[in-house]
């Protein structure tokens, strides 16, 4: 029964093949804008996702200040700081946190040869590295071996990697820190982050926190990094850190200027708004573009409609139903609707493919790779997305022109001229 219905629609479109192939041509280019516009907006909220992620997912930086508030007998304005014996407590007692390390910056000279600039040194622990997103793009981060024995070993930021090697590889080369002899262990890939602290990570060198503490007094430590166990759980991990130290160190754990920390899982909903707003916009614009298109094919079904009145009569006649003629003119609707999705898919591939990237972050990286641009990459979800509006267009269009045909009466049907 439906193989016969959809022969019969096949075979009426085919009676005004101009007019069937000029109406398609609005479901062709509608259901193209929609996939290309999911497209765009899936690629732009992943690259801003990712250059949120990329400072760490969960890091927590906590910066040492001075009390505001008096507590214990002891004064205010006392100043706060960060030292071993403080993580060794928030690792045992802040059951909210994961994992914490002190980060000691210095900024020094670093040489390589005849090379030499100025920037962060930063002597941290090995959990650093995954604490905060350090992937290595060639060799490996600091180990706990690198910690325990003050091995003289360096990690680069790929701006400095640049600057010192000039495109030269790297690895097992030995550069100067402040005069310091160390070996480059590895070297990150370029961090598109939305944000950092005393400088970019793709400027910055690190060193195990027990190698710097042999240039430098790293008895306080810069900043304290952390990690909760849970990004919903970020606020209450502050406090339980906070609190810890405060109980160390003799200040009360309310004051908050006693201790600054910088989370960012705060700032997620607002992204994801944006993002995810962005995304519902677009769908919308591509939707409203595919809309145009069915409403001209549901204008050619109604003129469709009209031509053919004699034989929807003649049909109802000769004992068709209601839902019959009903379901006719809606196979025609959607076999129309139907082939102009796929030839839209297929074009939205090809023009995917014809622009290629385009320009988002990789300009303000100075970043050559393009993976800071939006790539118009059309996932299987978007075609399902783009092939259910396409239905649900389809058989809106279809359900007007189709309703209006099954309610004709037979008799004055067959009396039309």
């Amino acid at each position: 029964m439906l193989t016969e219905i959809f022969h019969q629609a096949w075979t009426s479109l085919r009676r005004q093949p101009l007019r069937s192939f000029l109406t398609m041509l609005g479901i062709v280019w509608g259901i193209a804008a929609v996939t290309l516009l999911l497209a765009y907006g899936s690629s732009f909220r992943s690259i801003l996702m990712d250059s949120f992620y990329a400072f760490g997912r969960g890091a927590v930086i906590a910066w040492p200040g001075s009390t505001s508030e008096q507590a214990g007998g002891e004064r205010a304005g006392k100043r706060v700081v960060f030292e071993q014996e403080d993580v060794d407590m928030i690792r045992s007692e802040a059951t909210l946190v994961e994992d914490a390390c002190l980060e000691s910056v210095r900024w020094l000279n670093i040489s390589y040869g005849d090379r030499i600039t100025n920037t962060a040194i930063r002597g941290v622990c090995p959990d650093y590295g995954e604490m905060r997103n350090e992937v290595p793009s060639d060799g490996r981060w600091l180990s706990a071996e690198d910690q325990l024995e003050h091995r003289r070993v360096i990690f680069l930021g790929v701006r400095l990697r640049e600057k010192l090697f000039a495109g030269r590889p790297a690895m097992g080369e030995t550069v100067e820190v402040s005069g310091v002899r160390f070996t480059v262990i590895g070297s990150m890939d370029l961090k598109m982050q939305d944000s950092n602290y005393f400088t970019s990570d793709d400027h910055s060198a690190y060193i195990p926190y027990s190698a710097a503490s042999e240039i430098w007094n790293t008895r306080y430590a810069s900043v304290l990094v952390f990690v909760p166990i849970a990004p919903h759980w970020e606020a209450k991990a502050m406090d339980q850190v906070r609190a810890v130290v405060a109980k160390r160190q003799r200040f009360l754990a309310t004051d908050k200027r006693a201790i600054t920390m910088f989370g960012r899982e705060e700032f997620r909903p607002i992204l994801d708004g944006i993002t995810i707003g962005l995304e519902v916009l677009l769908a919308f614009i591509g939707t409203l573009t595919l809309g145009i298109g069915g409403v001209g094919l549901m204008n050619i079904m109604l003129v469709s409609v009209d031509e053919r009145i004699r034989e929807v009569g003649l049909r109802r006649a000769l004992g068709a139903r209601r839902r019959h003629i009903m379901a006719q003119f809606l196979a025609e609707a959607l076999l129309l609707t139907l082939a102009g999705g796929v030839i839209g898919i297929g074009l939205s591939y090809v023009l995917s493919a014809a622009v290629g990237t385009l320009p988002l972050l990789s300009a303000g990286y100075d970043d050559t790779t393009g993976k800071g641009d939006i790539h118009l990459y059309i996932s299987l979800s978007s075609v399902a997305v783009s092939f259910g509006i396409l239905v649900l267009v389809g058989i809106v269009s279809g359900l007007v022109p189709a309703l209006r045909a099954s309610h004709l009466n037979p008799v004055e049907a067959l009396r039309y001229e």
